[in-house]
């Protein structure tokens, strides 16, 4: 069963469209698989005149007959996950093919008042991260510590979820006040039962789900949440996500093995954003900043924070290239570029005195370069109607190959516009995919 398996990582710092080439692929694939994260996700994809903003539920759900499927290593908000289903089901999408994970471990309603009290605490000292404040890193916390920890399974069980939530609550109280109705056992049992009864028969072994598929030739798509740079691990920490975002985080996320993995896409956009405190090395807080950011519409899907925008940083882009080991790049929001007289594109880091192309993991270093830019033509006129390569402006041509040739990766897809068809296909990825609607 080697090589059977795809998956879509996130290169930059998030938002980068990974949702739309999901999307693109799932219907070549049997399952799409959430493998981390939680509700601070925020993926966008738009068939014909609907956007859908997906959070839990993976984007293969568009896909009549192909599974979504939410692993191990993603953390769920059942009210939120419940309230995704029931306005999915009310625009007419058919989700009987979303199974969750009994191992998932779930954001309760005092994770989610914890991350608001912890973040004021620390923005008091001007230490804030920036999180959204939807329960994401207490709730991994908790996992880790295991005691008081509630997986999805526990839903289904009122004495094991009565006995954590108790102590749980006990535990809570000191931090996030003991008056709050989010550290009230009785009522924090109740909600959490009423969602278990509403999820019910959604809830299963997905480790044994997803081998078995396997074993009976089926090919699984896996869908990374959040992006490289934002990885507990290798991202620019703290000002990172909780969670393994890269596609070392499959294997623990979903109990399948990485020989499984056949290719990996890779996304970036042909710009860089981030939300959120940290280092950003190519942010550009100015007239051309701001551009990028209207014509990018560059607001959070989650949140709706104003992204920060910047050029595209090279530099970065060819580490989370080889964290990954990516095969192919997608490259998205090309159009959001047309117009500009001039590209740049961050080669190097001027840091200390010395001039460097590693990538630095690490904010208090990263915050200290100064990046070192090339720059290329810019190019103009539509090139929404695009679906050839070698119908790009010569500039745009020019543009993609060098970013390809610098983080050593070839391109797979170039997004050119938010719709589904708004996609070229630069080569195959070798799976077999259903034609674009």
């Amino acid at each position: 069963m080697g090589g059977t398996c795809t998956a879509v990582i996130g290169l930059q710092w998030g938002d980068e469209g990974k949702g739309k080439i999901v999307d693109v692929l799932a219907g070549g694939h049997d399952a799409v698989v959430r493998f981390n994260g939680g509700a601070n996700a925020g993926h966008s994809v738009v068939v014909g005149n609907e956007r859908y903003a997906l959070h839990l539920v993976p984007s293969g759900i568009l896909f009549p007959g192909v599974k979504a499927v939410v692993g191990n290593g993603v953390v769920v908000d059942p009210e939120v996950l419940l309230e995704e289903i029931d306005g999915l089901e009310a625009r007419g999408v058919d989700t009987s093919g979303l199974i969750i994970s009994n191992r998932a471990h779930v954001v309760m309603p005092y994770h989610k008042l914890e991350d608001a009290v912890r973040e004021d605490a620390a923005g008091k000292g001007g230490a804030a991260i920036g999180t959204t404040r939807r329960g994401i890193g207490p709730a991994y916390a908790d996992k880790a510590q295991r005691l008081t920890a509630v997986r999805v399974g526990d839903l289904l069980n009122q004495e094991v979820l009565r006995r954590k939530v108790e102590i749980a609550c006990c535990s809570k109280a000191p931090i996030v006040g003991d008056s709050s109705a989010e550290v009230d056992p009785v009522k924090v049992c109740e909600r959490m039962l009423g969602c278990g009864r509403r999820l019910g028969e959604r809830v299963q072994d997905t480790t044994y789900l997803l081998h078995d598929m396997l074993a009976e030739g089926g090919r699984l798509l896996f869908e990374g949440a959040n992006a490289t740079l934002l990885d507990v691990d290798h991202g620019t920490y703290p000002f990172v996500t909780a969670s393994s975002t890269t596609v070392l985080g499959i294997g623990a996320g979903t109990g399948v093995p990485d020989r499984c993995i056949g290719a990996v896409l890779g996304v970036a956009k042909a710009y860089s954003t981030r939300v959120g405190a940290g280092p950003m090395p190519t942010e550009q807080d100015n007239e051309i900043g701001n551009w990028i950011r209207e014509r990018g519409n560059e607001y959070g899907t989650t949140t709706g924070r104003p992204r920060r925008v910047g050029w595209i940083d090279l530099v970065a882009l060819r580490y989370a290239v080889m964290i990954n080991g990516v095969t192919h790049l997608c490259v998205t929001l090309l159009d959001v570029l047309s117009g500009l007289d001039e590209l740049r594109l961050c080669t190097g880091y001027r840091y200390r005195g010395q001039v460097t192309e590693r990538f630095v993991p690490d904010a208090a270093e990263l915050s200290e370069v100064e990046p070192i830019y090339e720059t290329m033509p810019g190019f103009s006129g539509e090139i929404t109607n695009v679906r050839r390569f070698d119908e790009l402006p010569a500039q745009a041509q020019a543009y993609l190959k060098r970013i390809s040739a610098f983080v050593r990766a070839p391109i797979g897809y170039v997004s050119v516009g938010p719709e589904r068809s708004q996609i070229i296909a630069v080569e195959p990825i070798g799976v077999e995919q259903e034609p674009i609607a």
